[in-house]
């Protein structure tokens, strides 16, 4: 039941629909005050009169019913208060009932969303600030499809440019097929590091590296086969990592299969006169939108990011007709992507404004910043490895009698990862700390997986809640329902933010108001009514907090 839609409709406001009435409740921070509130200031303009004047009308003229029981006016705002009982009935019913499919929706149908994430570079290390991007994009993507959206999520792999060549110089120079097979992506990176070493020393290397990849470009056979087997090594590597965050792509379509794309995007912007040269380079001037000329091809006429990111915009709206296309990439990129989303514009292309940069912070080491070239990375597969083996201890320590130990602790430490990634606003930037990402106290992931456990334990030791009637209904009781009916709506307000840190504080703050319930509420009591009642309340956070998690792409357990 939307007690909102109710509210608006029962509303009846000259000049001022039903939907902004809706869209302007809110929820008081004292429930004591009301259940919804109305701000009458958002209404002072259009009604010309004081917020208090207002409130206190409307007050006069608004009837209660079975389901609004009470409306007062407090200082400009109009409160309202519902029929608690029916209410925690109502929403414990429904999430029992939709089980897996609770706080989804169908808002999304027939819409199709795009999503570029994690977009890892070839024969590069997989290293922890790789996390942001893969755990936001990947939270987006199962956002989007519970809302019924269909998404496409991509890895636009940096599959081309002059590091192929100085990987294949370095390979040729100090390595060797054998020990590439060997060592894997540790061996690719090493080699990768000694070139950028050597190249201080011996600038011709940086020439004999544009040499190959001019010949990768021509399709000469041998350094197309290497290229194939660094591409093959990598993405086997980072699969396993992507398994093990639960995170999934229907498109692996690299910068280099919109080569042949590109050249259609040129002559267009020669044609419409947006291509001006400029010091033998060709850009497009947007000096008129105070931001510096974006650069489409070099003086030697090779294409850069943005060239390759006009081609894969225009080929991603022909073959998904998106309705918004999401890229996420670290805010140093800003400047790019408000470049890149002009040009489409100047363009003509009216869909420009249905592509967004999803923008995040940069992850950086306690002692500086990281860098693949000189090799100072801390690789997302040591941090995955470490916090599973810290589960580990943890399980042994506190309760060695777990069932499946191995299984129990592998999701408690990928979803700590994950979870470190995500309970902040996306924007900040992190200082990489082990022992922040191993803490197993406080705001974090496990805490919310053993409150999924502790709902397991009651379950499993009182039973299934059966039917119940409400006859006193207690404070701690209804924050708990509260707090789970307003699931949905932290979902959509995820979605149009492009924020999921709202779907993470949402459950720390559904754990932490379970477990007052659960220390202020004994649950296995005499009365049959008041046992049910609270077991449904325990299914009901089981449910809404593996629902939660499974959205960040953390797996509950069933014990810890």
């Amino acid at each position: 039941m939307d007690y909102k839609k109710i509210i608006a409709e029962k509303l009846k406001i000259e000049g001022v629909s039903s939907e902004e009435i809706y869209s302007f409740l809110e929820v008081p921070p004292d429930k004591e005050m009301g259940d919804f509130a109305l701000p009458c200031f958002k209404l002072a303009k259009v009604l010309k009169k004081s917020p208090i004047a207002i409130a206190n009308e409307l007050a006069s003229f608004f009837t209660v019913d079975d389901n609004i029981c009470d409306c007062s006016a407090v200082n400009g705002y109009l409160n309202f208060k519902i029929d608690r009982k029916k209410f925690s009935i109502n929403s414990l019913n429904d999430i029992l009932s939709l089980n897996e499919k609770y706080g989804s929706s169908d808002i999304g149908k027939g819409k199709t969303v795009c999503v570029e994430y994690s977009s890892i570079n070839i024969a590069k290390p997989f290293h922890i600030g790789h996390l942001s991007t893969t755990v936001i994009g990947s939270a987006l993507y199962k956002i989007y499809k519970f809302l019924g959206y269909n998404v496409v999520g991509i890895n636009h792999l940096g599959d081309y440019g002059t590091q192929f060549g100085k990987l294949i110089v370095a390979f040729k120079l100090w390595s060797s097929e054998e020990q590439v097979i060997k060592g894997r992506l540790k061996e690719l990176s090493r080699i990768y590091v000694k070139f950028h070493e050597e190249a201080k020393v011996n600038p011709k290397l940086d020439d004999e590296a544009r040499r190959y990849f001019n010949l990768i470009e021509k399709g000469d056979s041998e350094s197309n086969r290497l290229f194939e087997l660094f591409k093959k090594i990598t993405l086997e590597e980072v699969g396993k990592i992507y398994d093990l965050l639960n995170v999934k792509f229907d498109s692996y379509a690299g910068e280099s299969f919109y080569t042949d794309k590109m050249q259609p995007i040129i002559d267009e912007l020669r044609s419409k006169n947006l291509l001006v040269e400029s010091d033998g380079a060709s850009i497009v001037d947007l000096s008129d939108y105070d931001m510096p000329p974006c650069l489409i091809l070099k003086s030697d006429g090779s294409s850069l990011y943005a060239t390759r990111d006009l081609a894969a915009a225009e080929y991603r709206k022909k073959t998904y007709d998106f309705y918004k296309s999401l890229y996420v990439v670290a805010y140093q990129q800003n400047l790019h992507f408000k470049q890149f989303f002009k040009v489409l514009e100047l363009m003509g292309r009216e869909w420009a404004k249905d592509m967004v940069h999803v923008a995040y912070g940069m992850v950086s080491l306690e002692d500086g910043a990281m860098s693949t070239r000189e090799g100072k990375v801390v690789l997302l597969e040591d941090v995955i490895n470490k916090t599973i083996e810290k589960a580990r201890e943890v399980i042994e320590n506190k309760n060695p009698n777990v069932i499946d130990k191995e299984k129990t602790a592998r999701a408690v430490g990928t979803g700590a990862v994950i979870f470190s990634a995500l309970v902040n606003n996306k924007i900040k930037d992190i200082v990489f700390s082990y022992d922040r990402v191993l803490s197993f106290e406080g705001e974090t992931c496990p805490y919310v997986l053993y409150t999924v456990a502790r709902c397991n334990s009651v379950l499993k030791k009182l039973g299934e809640p059966t039917e119940y009637n409400i006859s006193e209904l207690s404070g701690v009781e209804y924050n708990v329902i509260s707090t789970l009916s307003n699931f949905n709506s932290v979902i959509v307000t995820a979605s149009e933010k492009y924020e999921p840190s709202l779907i993470t504080r949402y459950a720390l703050d559904l754990a932490s108001e379970f477990n007052k319930f659960y220390i202020d509420c004994k649950i296995g009591v005499p009365d049959e009514n008041i046992k049910n009642f609270r077991l449904a309340i325990t299914k009901a956070v089981k449910i809404t907090l593996t629902n939660a998690l499974n959205l960040l792409g953390i797996e509950t357990v069933y014990e810890m």
